[in-house]
């Protein structure tokens, strides 16, 4: 990250939550607001952000916990995820609340393809900057793979009906049954712009000896979920095997078991930890006893004329070489494990069949199409992509992080403006949260709690009924327990060096050693003499200099824990607590409400 020491290149990238989350979600902020009782507060900010609370706050990936600052302090992060759940479960009804797009139109109409969170997030933005969209999907409900591919034990139709409603109340004309064959006939209707959001709907093949032969009894993981999503498939064979080791996988042998499976085998090729699955849907899985086995790949379909007898592997060995390439070594030791059936869940591709080849679109070798990361916009001027059909499968926090990184292009397209040039940039204010010598606007305290425990239905009642959601959520006192553990990451400590007097107090009541006044130098050769080493490159310093000693002050951002110690104890006010807004540019309005906890 280097030595930025200006708000703007500094203070947003150490909300480690907010900077890891794609759709910079105000975390910290919306955790003040649930221990508040504010939950529909808490709920609007979340909105504005990351589009689907109540979704995200059950099936997030959670690249925001990793990141907490708390993890540093007792290993467990703050339950970030569930907490947007909490905002959801408890905030009444806020249709009221919600905005209301222009009355006047500005006369532009923008078609979005597929009724994914990348094409929601990105129309929801661009109904409330004036613009006439419509939304095609050729399924029967809004929700794209949140609701074909999501299990209902972990994600009720009920929530996505909800807030994928939210953003169709804004004026989106949702046309639902439609399947848009051409995008040449599409584009010849008059569109002024088109936003490609159809997903990664094909999943891969496991082309293996007796796979043609067995097929009857052999599935493609994601069409499966989508046939018992939308009630094709009922029961399941006794004994499954899922191949794969992703979040998919997890999906599949967690409905089989609900469906009556009596034995589901999850066979990967890679290690346990290197799964591709979250670690919680693997411990799930785990929990409701899957046999998940690791480092054997699969060769053959073994079949009795046609019928499905089992599987044959290779075990291999995980072996890495001096650069840390991972190869699997065959061990030339084979297993054939029983099953009735099988479930292919080794991954997802991109497939867009109905976009001709001659508008000038260009696509990469992989059959990606060749779009500016930055801006999404594709060879063809007034065409768009987001989420997975843009830049390979992810998550639904990236498909909506990308749906509004699409909606401001398409807004400055629209606008006769540079995508790229023209760009809004982020913005970051401070404002000092100090009300007294030792009070602030905020409770500074560290909480001693752990994370809290999701309550979730008794195993045997939960495996009887597919459709019955697992977790329960969390209650307003666990609730207000968990969100006491935030450390309040968006409050930053601010350095002033002109009052600084240099007598050390901040460095002698600091709990976590990250505050050093040392002589100047390059980062390389400061990061290794501060009172505690910063190995770590990922994590910026901050740099106070012009101190009349002419030394200057060194905090290192990832030991820090924005106590406020520093602050209380500093007799000159050098140090200070303010509060960092990171503001995203979206289309539409520029900011979420103001709905900060009041002391």
């Amino acid at each position: 990250m280097g030595l930025d020491k200006g708000p703007e290149g500094h203070f947003h990238q150490v909300v480690d939550c907010q900077w890891a989350c794609p759709a910079h979600t105000p975390v910290p902020e919306y955790l003040r607001l649930i221990a508040a009782g504010r939950y529909a507060d808490s709920y609007e900010i979340n909105w504005w952000s990351n589009v689907f609370p109540g979704i995200l706050g059950r099936v997030c990936d959670r690249p925001c916990e990793p990141a907490c600052r708390r993890g540093r302090v007792d290993e467990e992060p703050v339950a970030i995820c569930r907490m947007k759940r909490v905002a959801a479960d408890l905030k009444g009804d806020i249709s009221a609340r919600l905005p209301k797009p222009p009355q006047q139109k500005n006369g532009k109409r923008v078609a979005c393809v597929g009724a994914g969170p990348a094409s929601l997030a990105a129309a929801r933005d661009l109904a409330l900057a004036g613009y006439d969209v419509t939304v095609f999907d050729n399924g029967k409900s809004a929700g794209g793979m949140m609701r074909s591919q999501i299990p209902k034990f972990r994600l009720p139709d009920s929530v996505i009906d909800e807030e994928c409603g939210y953003v169709a109340d804004l004026g989106v004309n949702v046309v639902l049954d439609r399947y848009v064959s051409s995008l040449a006939a599409l584009r010849a209707e008059g569109w002024d712009a088109i936003l490609v959001g159809t997903g990664a709907p094909r999943g891969r093949e496991a082309d293996l000896p007796g796979r043609e032969e067995a097929g009857a009894h052999i599935h493609i993981g994601i069409d499966w979920l989508s046939n018992i999503a939308f009630g094709h498939v009922e029961t399941v064979s006794k004994r499954v095997i899922v191949l794969g080791g992703g979040n998919t996988a997890m999906d599949c042998c967690r409905s089989s078991l609900r469906l009556g499976a009596e034995k589901v085998h999850v066979i990967v090729r890679s290690g346990f930890d290197e799964m591709k699955a979250s670690p919680w849907e693997k411990d799930e899985a785990l929990h409701e006893g899957v046999d998940i086995r690791n480092c054997m790949v699969p060769t053959a379909f073994e079949h009795d004329n046609g019928k499905l007898t089992g599987v044959t592997f290779e075990h291999v060995e995980v072996q890495y070489d001096e650069q840390g390439k991972r190869r699997l070594a065959p061990t030339g030791r084979f297993e054939t494990v029983p099953c009735d059936q099988v479930l292919v869940a080794i991954g997802q591709e991109n497939s867009f069949p109905w976009i001709e080849r001659d508008l000038g679109l260009e696509f990469d070798k992989w059959n990606m199409p060749v779009l500016n990361e930055q801006t999404l916009q594709s060879s063809v001027p007034d065409v768009f992509f987001a989420g997975d059909a843009a830049l390979g499968p992810k998550n639904i926090i990236e498909a909506v992080a990308q749906g509004h990184r699409a909606a401001v292009s398409i807004d400055l397209f629209l606008s006769g403006k540079d995508v790229v040039a023209d760009r809004p940039g982020e913005r970051v204010t401070l404002a000092s949260q100090k009300m007294g010598i030792h009070e602030w606007a905020y409770d500074n305290d560290i909480s001693e709690e752990d994370r809290q425990q999701m309550a979730t239905r008794n195993l045997k009642e939960a495996l009887k009924d597919i459709k019955l959601e697992l977790e329960l959520g969390f209650d307003v006192e666990k609730a207000c327990h968990e969100a006491a553990r935030c450390l309040n990451c968006d409050m930053a400590t601010v350095f002033t060096p002109p009052a600084c007097i240099e007598c050390d107090s901040c460095v002698d009541i600091c709990p976590t050693e990250c505050i050093t006044f040392t002589e100047g130098g390059d980062e390389a050769e400061l990061r290794a003499r501060l009172k505690a080493p910063a190995p770590n490159l990922e994590q910026p310093l901050y740099i106070g200099e012009g101190l009349k000693t002419g030394r200057v002050m060194v905090k290192d951002e990832n030991l820090c824990l924005h106590c406020g110690l520093c602050s209380e104890r500093c007799p000159t006010n050098a140090w200070d607590m303010q509060k960092v807004d990171w503001l995203v540019p979206q289309a539409g309005p520029k900011t979420a409400p103001k709905l900060a906890v009041e002391a």
